[in-house]
């Protein structure tokens, strides 16, 4: 791990600061067009554009980069973002906000898949799974840290639009003046969608119920927060929550994953990330519930993407995993579109319960799939699936291309030995 620390500290930093960023306005915007008057469901797609954005930059990144090299994309589109944030306050309409949600999605789309290509070359086949591992604890960090920000400002000034993007305009010095151009940038023949959900009908479903549930939780948290009356403080307690319980149930659950049957744990995870969902929706909107809720939902659903991920992999051949990844991402994808969309609909239908509404419903909805799955095929043996490995339902492409480098080289290495 200090080695994979030494050798990539300035990416790792810069990425945190990115993050940090990237959480300040996702929050912040939640809180803010509460106060400008904007409605749920003009909310819901101010926050959907930032998912739209991210999948279409996440196909596109790898053309642009091939086409004019990783640091002039990386430099780009880092001076999108930084100027799109000092935009929100001068642009106070929620269309333009929603346009503005798309830009920042592909640009921080595209910069993910820079620095996880830029990441991924520095690794070899011996760290490659712990320097993934730290690049998400690095990412859960920044988001957290994020949270805390919001209290040294004013939601309905520009301090708080123009912090974060003062530390994204930072954040790409310490990358830029310390790494070197990567190789040429190759992508993986992808597999139908068809053939994917042949192969792993839960992990497709999953993948499309995780895509809502993380969307929301990123999009519509402060929404909620503001709806219900929680101070700036609160909300920022309430969000961190979410993020908390992914960085510290994260390992436990994944050590677990590799000592049981697979599918087992993601219907025992799912079930509980359900009850912590209806938590609110049962007994009432208190702050303390929702602190436990948050932490117990965040901790539960950051975790299941990566067993699922993992339980499709249990299904694939070596050869077959890297290119299985590009349907598991546009899958998600489409979820976490929709996600925010349903939400403020429901939520304008329900109230603002609706918000933990939408994410009980999903929930419950894959543990019902799921339990009837367990009819139809047997899991695999723990013994014959593969480890469980680190995965932010944020990762792009690439990342999730390293992950399925180390589960197919272990593959390998089991049938050689």
């Amino acid at each position: 791990m200090l080695q994979v620390l030494s050798s990539s500290w300035a990416l790792l930093l810069g990425m945190m600061l990115l993050m940090v960023g990237n959480g300040v306005q996702g929050t912040l915007l939640g809180i803010r067009g509460g106060l400008e008057g904007f409605s749920t469901f003009e909310l819901s797609v101010v926050m959907s554009g930032y998912f739209a954005g991210f999948l279409f930059g996440s196909r596109m990144a790898p053309i642009m980069i091939r086409r004019v090299g990783h640091v002039r994309v990386f430099a780009a589109l880092g001076s999108f973002i930084s100027a799109v944030l000092i935009l929100y306050p001068t642009l106070t309409d929620p269309w333009a906000w929603a346009a503005l949600r798309v830009i920042v999605g592909f640009c921080f789309s595209g910069v993910y898949v820079t620095a996880e290509s830029w990441l991924n070359n520095a690794a070899d086949n011996q760290n490659r799974g712990k320097a993934l591992s730290l690049y998400m604890f690095v990412q859960m960090v920044g988001i957290i840290a994020a949270q805390g920000l919001l209290v040294i400002g004013d939601p309905g000034g520009f301090i708080l639009f123009i912090l974060p993007s003062v530390l994204v305009s930072i954040a790409f010095a310490p990358i830029l003046l310390s790494i070197s151009p990567t190789p040429a940038f190759e992508t993986t023949k992808g597999m139908s969608l068809r053939e994917l959900f042949t192969i792993s009908p839960l992990g497709c479903v999953g993948f499309m119920a995780l895509g809502g549930v993380f969307s929301a939780q990123f999009g519509m948290a402060s929404v909620f927060g503001q709806q219900v009356g929680l101070t700036v403080g609160q909300i920022s307690a309430f969000v961190s929550a979410l993020y908390i319980g992914g960085l510290v149930l994260q390992y436990p659950i994944g050590w677990i994953s590799d000592r049981m049957d697979r599918r087992a744990l993601i219907l025992i995870v799912t079930a509980i990330a359900s009850v912590a969902a209806l938590l609110p929706v049962v007994f009432g909107v208190r702050y303390e519930l929702l602190l436990v809720s948050s932490f117990l939902l965040g901790g539960m659903t950051n975790p299941l993407y990566a067993l699922l991920l993992a339980y499709v992999n249990d299904f694939l051949e070596p050869e077959n995993m890297p290119a299985a990844s590009a349907g598991l991402i546009f899958i998600n994808g489409m979820g976490a579109i929709a996600g925010p969309l349903i939400t403020g609909w429901v939520m304008g239908v329900m109230g603002p319960i609706g918000f933990f509404g939408y994410m009980a419903l999903l929930l419950i909805g894959l543990l019902t799939y799921g339990i009837w799955r367990t009819f139809q095929r047997s899991a695999p043996a723990p013994t014959d699936t593969g480890a469980y490995m680190t995965m932010s339902p944020a990762a792009s492409p690439v990342a999730l291309d390293m992950a399925q480098e180390v589960w197919a080289d272990e593959a390998l290495e089991e049938e050689e030995g």
